[in-house]
């Protein structure tokens, strides 16, 4: 199971997930975000830096231009969508790195309709609960997981939205044969943008 640890705002947290064997980092490039990543990490000095772990910049409805402009200038190696970004979209920035396409799941989408239209032009999906304010406010919310057991989907996918160490046992019990990973962000904090190693070490071995 991949774990991607979302909201990093500082170069030795990043250093410190690399060393836990974290396979994703997420970036955020939403400037409404408590985590938003601004000059808190020297783009110079991510660029160069050579991790084991995939550098996720996560973006809103961003121009494609200024997604281009931070893979370049951060070395980002996936992007995640996280608005109402269109499919071109999608496909114009896969043919420079590997993008993550969130879908926010409130209980009553038809999944596979919901995701149909974006199968040819990204890498991965990613479910999170059901707006902005509750994906970037941290509030911690978990949508019902049993709706996308009904779903094909097909495509590898990463669960999202309220997810803390307790929910190891659930994640585990959850089966469907496209689940990558899970996105693990406010449940492992101990301020907003600054992770609690401790915890996210405790879910790591949780999950094995």
């Amino acid at each position: 199971m991949n774990i991607k640890v979302c909201g990093i705002t500082e170069m030795k947290q990043l250093q410190q997930l690399d060393g836990l064997d974290i396979d994703f980092a997420g970036l955020i490039f939403y400037k409404e975000s408590p985590r938003y990543i601004g000059d808190k990490i020297s783009r110079k000095d991510l660029k160069k830096a050579d991790f084991d772990l995939k550098k996720v910049g996560v973006f809103v409805n961003p121009e494609v231009i200024d997604v281009l402009d931070a893979i370049d200038e951060y070395g980002l190696e996936v992007v995640q969508l996280h608005g109402d970004e269109s499919p071109e979209m999608c496909d114009d920035l896969s043919s420079e790195v590997e993008v993550i396409k969130v879908f926010r799941v409130t209980g009553n989408e038809n999944i596979d309709k919901l995701v149909a239209p974006y199968d040819a032009v990204c890498d991965y999906y990613l479910f999170d609960t059901g707006g902005l304010k509750e994906s970037f406010g941290g509030t911690g919310q978990q949508f019902d997981w049993n709706i996308l057991s009904k779903a094909k989907i097909e495509k590898p996918f990463f669960l999202s939205g309220g997810i803390g160490v307790e929910d190891a046992a659930k994640i585990k019990a959850f089966k469907h044969p496209d689940l990558f990973g899970v996105d693990i962000n406010s449940k492992f904090e101990t301020a907003p943008g600054v992770k609690d190693m401790s915890k996210v070490l405790q879910f790591k071995m949780a999950m094995k």
